[in-house]
């Protein structure tokens, strides 16, 4: 998810604002019941819009809900579906992400899943360190997109000083030579972290991984190894190896973003009553927010900072998850947001903001 996508649906005020999210299958023939679910989601949208706000107003978006079935094929469905409209936009986003079956009509959209997205969409680097070949290819969570040409990749000389000191009969006289081609190499992969800031998966034995580790200039770029094995030679095998560490290393992010805020609440900046959190993300006070991923609340805003609770989302003028808009508060202000369900959380409450001051 990149960030000006997300900037210009959460920024966006527009009456009205519509939101679909629906979980989806990837799979046939399961992927053709998703087919049933988004034309019931679209009459529950279709319905919404024209009791809140009577159909003349509305007739141009009520053409881009009933032309929405068109634009999807279910074949190419991930996790889930995020569909917004308005009279200015027509989005159609695809995530590798659950959600929870849901209509919102408000005058902004409900961007929960995008930020969840932004959080857990990962462009990383995948290092293949072997005796055949040294290429740096580029990764987005399980999928590789590219491969990274320059100067230094892919190598084309030396590859065979890949030998592992276990099969080699004579380790001591490779050594030297192994030890200054993976410095040489560890170079090259630093140098385009620091234009990109990527990190990087190392694809290789362990006795090389571990060996190329303590030539490393800057450690902390690796984020760990998987092997290449006779199962997964493919591309698409390794790719999901080495999500499975990128996932494995946003999950302690979160566990450790948890405990900041754990010990954040001994310092007395920790806000958890809804109404203080929203003050808080629009002064700019915002630094990291955690919300439990199945909490939403519905609200109506009574001025420029305070909220009623509601339960009917077809009241006028009533935001139907407030999350969403605190949310990209804190990410605009240069604050980090996150959703989660791990159990961690509990011990906070389901919305909790630390703030700066």
């Amino acid at each position: 998810m990149k960030r000006e996508k997300l900037e210009k649906l959460a920024t966006e005020k527009n009456c009205p604002c519509v939101t679909i999210s629906m979980n989806t299958n990837k799979n046939y023939p399961d992927n053709q019941k998703d087919i049933i679910v988004l034309k019931t989601l679209l009459e529950e949208a279709k319905e919404r819009v024209i009791k809140e706000f009577g159909q003349h107003p509305v007739i141009e978006l009520i053409g881009k809900i009933n032309r929405v079935e068109s634009q999807i094929d279910v074949n190419y469905n991930l996790e889930s579906l995020h569909i917004f409209l308005s009279n200015a936009t027509d989005e159609i986003v695809r995530s590798a992400w659950p959600t929870v079956d849901a209509v919102h009509v408000s005058e902004s959209f409900a961007v929960k899943p995008l930020v969840k997205m932004f959080n857990r969409t990962e462009e990383y680097m995948m290092l293949m360190l072997t005796q055949s070949n040294v290429r740096l290819l580029m990764a987005v969570n399980d999928a590789i997109v590219g491969e990274i040409n320059n100067d230094d990749f892919p190598f084309t000389n030396d590859v065979n000083e890949l030998a592992d000191t276990e099969t080699v009969s004579d380790a001591k006289q490779t050594e030297s030579q192994t030890r200054e081609f993976f410095n040489k190499i560890d170079k090259a992969v630093v140098r385009v972290n620091n234009k990109t800031e990527m990190k990087c998966v190392v694809i290789s034995t362990s006795d090389n991984y571990n060996r190329f580790l303590k030539m490393a200039d800057k450690p902390s770029v690796y984020l760990g190894w998987t092997n290449l094995s006779q199962d997964n030679k493919g591309n698409t095998s390794v790719a999901k190896d080495a999500w499975k560490i990128v996932s494995a290393q946003q999950a302690l992010g979160r566990a450790e973003a948890i405990q900041e805020m754990q010990e954040a609440v001994g310092k007395g900046l920790v806000i958890t009553e809804l109404s203080e959190i929203y003050r808080a993300a629009k002064d700019g006070r915002g630094d990291l927010l955690i919300v439990n991923d199945n909490f939403h609340q519905a609200v109506r805003v009574t001025d420029e900072f305070s909220l009623d609770l509601v339960t009917d989302v077809t009241l006028p003028g009533v935001i139907d998850d407030i999350t969403s808009d605190i949310a990209w508060e804190v990410i605009s202000k240069k604050g980090r947001a996150m959703f989660t369900t791990q159990e961690e959380l509990k011990t906070l409450g389901d919305i909790v903001l630390k703030v700066r001051y």
